[in-house]
């Protein structure tokens, strides 16, 4: 294993600790959390709550407030999810358990359990999803 993959793994592990402890995000265990990604730690960071073994990759936004229309509300991230490149999770959403959001997606609307989403604003595509402890598909039910 190379240097940068090795700190970038320490790095990424420890993150979520941070956040707890800081920020008092309610972020479950085994999480990986992307150091480019973009929690909302400004306004209302409690209000983010992420399941265990999820993965949130770089330039991914949670938001948890919406100063324009004067939110301040939770959003929900479900166990065994991957949050996908540059998506965006707006504020007061609730993502089910095994749930693939695509690069790029803006999710608007809750999300099920066990499937994938794609697009702007974010569709369902697939159901039936299983994902294992490290964010990879391994089955389809």
């Amino acid at each position: 294993m190379n240097i940068r993959k090795a700190l970038w793994n320490f790095y990424s592990s420890i993150y979520p600790f941070y956040l707890r402890k800081i920020y008092k995000m309610d972020i479950g265990n085994g999480v990986i959390i992307s150091y480019k990604a973009n929690l909302d730690k400004s306004i209302n960071p409690k209000g983010i709550h992420i399941g265990d073994f999820t993965w949130v990759l770089a330039n991914s936004f949670i938001l948890a407030h919406d100063h324009s229309r004067g939110i301040k509300t939770d959003t929900y991230i479900g166990s065994h999810c991957v949050i996908g490149i540059s998506s965006i999770i707006m504020p007061g959403i609730k993502i089910g358990d095994h749930v693939v959001i695509g690069s790029g997606a803006v999710v608007t609307k809750d999300v099920e359990s066990n499937c994938i989403v794609v697009g702007n604003p974010a569709k369902k595509i697939k159901e039936g999803v299983h994902l294992n402890n490290k964010g990879q598909i391994v089955e389809y039910l």
